[in-house]
């Protein structure tokens, strides 16, 4: 008999195993929902506006000069592709390149500023001072100082998107739980130990934050730089689009900045996921 229990155990005690199956079952088709809600919700809601957009210039017999329906952009973006493409990329790297000087400089400077008070309380101001100038009062500035070239457009654009890096670095780098400095120093672990080990990790998450926003900064910079000095670029094409009064090609540019920057937005925030995923969790 003893051995019959064992070979067959009881209806019951397999219970608990199968609870938990379905429990997991059922938060995998909650976390499927959401995530699918997520995706379902901001498409069907830009599918409405273009589709109330297209209704709309059509009914109201609007001129395309003035607004375009999307499916004259949608035709004006497919016979220009070319062209859009050709004047994408000098945008597309400069804007890259701006983001990577950025977001080296700007982890940099936060570095330097969380480790000395004094370095913090000679520039941290000034950092400030400048900021609260209009970017775009500047602009000319580049010009003169850096000349007509793509320089000139990636400075500003290095200028315009390093600053939300420092803060959100910085912020990382100093909201670290005193509970853990204090161990570190118990353990006579040196400032770059403590750096390495405590600070910059606890920081990350703060890091991709100012990332994500300088990843469009950087994109609004090159841009405002090929409306000053470019012959080339999405800007230029923009302006150039404007003499020209062709509506639609100037809104087929704007689509491309945007599928661009949405890329480069969705690309740091997968990174800022794998990276947390594997070294880390969210400050709490």
């Amino acid at each position: 008999m003893q051995t019959a229990s064992v070979v067959n155990p009881p209806a019951d005690a397999a219970m608990p195993g199968a609870a938990q199956a379905a429990s997991a079952a059922a938060a995998r088709r909650r976390a499927n929902l959401l995530a699918l809600r997520r995706i379902a919700l901001p498409v069907l809601a830009a599918a409405l506006v273009l589709a109330v957009w297209e209704v709309g210039t059509r009914w109201a017999q609007v001129p395309e000069v003035l607004l375009p329906p999307p499916s004259a952009v949608l035709d004006r973006l497919v016979n220009a592709f070319p062209l859009l493409m050709k004047h994408a990329w000098p945008t597309i790297w400069q804007s890259l390149a701006g983001f990577t000087i950025a977001t080296v400089l700007g982890i940099t400077l936060a570095s330097l500023l969380s480790a000395s008070t004094i370095i913090r309380e000679t520039l941290y101001p000034n950092v400030v001072f400048f900021q609260l100038i209009p970017k775009i009062a500047l602009a000319p500035l580049f010009v003169v100082w850096f000349g007509l070239g793509p320089e000139a457009r990636l400075s500003f654009s290095v200028f315009v998107s390093f600053f939300p890096v420092v803060i959100a670095t910085l912020a990382g780098l100093d909201n670290v739980e005193r509970d853990l400095l204090r161990l570190c120093r118990a353990l006579t672990a040196s400032s770059w130990q403590t750096f390495v080990s405590v600070r910059l990790p606890h920081a990350v998450p703060y890091i991709f934050s100012g990332m994500k926003i300088a990843s469009t900064f950087a994109i609004i910079g090159v841009i405002v730089g090929e409306f000053i000095t470019s012959r080339a670029g999405l800007g230029y094409l923009i302006l150039f689009a404007s003499a020209q009064a062709e509506t639609a090609l100037i809104l087929a540019a704007i689509s491309v900045l945007c599928v661009f920057g949405l890329a480069f937005y969705g690309v740091v925030a997968f990174c800022e996921r794998w990276t947390i995923e594997r070294f880390g969790d969210r400050p709490r």
